[in-house]
């Protein structure tokens, strides 16, 4: 069953998503109600689990990190066994940001977040292609990030 979200918990969500630090005032004041009606309402889209996390979006270059690489995986097996092997080794790839099964060219695609291309060739070798059941991995430098997690509309 879906929850219910009507206008205000709609503004609430959009403000948030564009800046998570907010403060309850603030936020109380931008979708004009009062600051306890505010702060209720938000403890119930993540009590609901509507809201999921915040978190702190980290500039990539500014940490080296900034070449993305989107990685395309096809596995020898379509098994329930082989996708959790793959899918249990993947996810202990901290360079891993994101990581999907799909349907497709691929059986999962990744997004990936290295120095350079060097940085990528090393880990390519010694890691991506060590994952379980790796038939086969094509690889994409991303050029230029058009967009990038952009906010959900609701």
């Amino acid at each position: 069953m879906t929850p219910e979200i009507d206008k205000i918990d709609q503004e609430l969500l959009k403000c948030l998503q564009v800046d998570g630090r907010i403060s309850n005032a603030d936020l109380a004041e931008k979708i004009n109600v009062s600051p306890a009606t505010c702060h209720r309402r938000t403890q119930r889209l993540f009590d609901e689990g509507i809201i999921s996390n915040v978190r702190a979006t980290i500039n990539p270059d500014a940490v080296g990190l900034g070449a993305l690489v989107m990685v395309g995986a096809i596995l020898d097996s379509s098994t329930p066994e082989s996708f959790s092997a793959f899918e249990e080794a993947v996810s202990k790839f901290s360079f891993v940001l994101d990581c999907q099964c799909v349907a497709g060219d691929f059986d999962y695609l990744m997004k990936v977040r290295v120095r350079d291309t060097a940085d990528f060739n090393r880990l390519h070798r010694q890691k991506l292609l060590t994952l379980p059941g790796v038939r086969q991995l094509r690889s994409y430098f991303v050029l230029k990030e058009v967009i990038d997690n952009a906010p959900l509309v609701v």
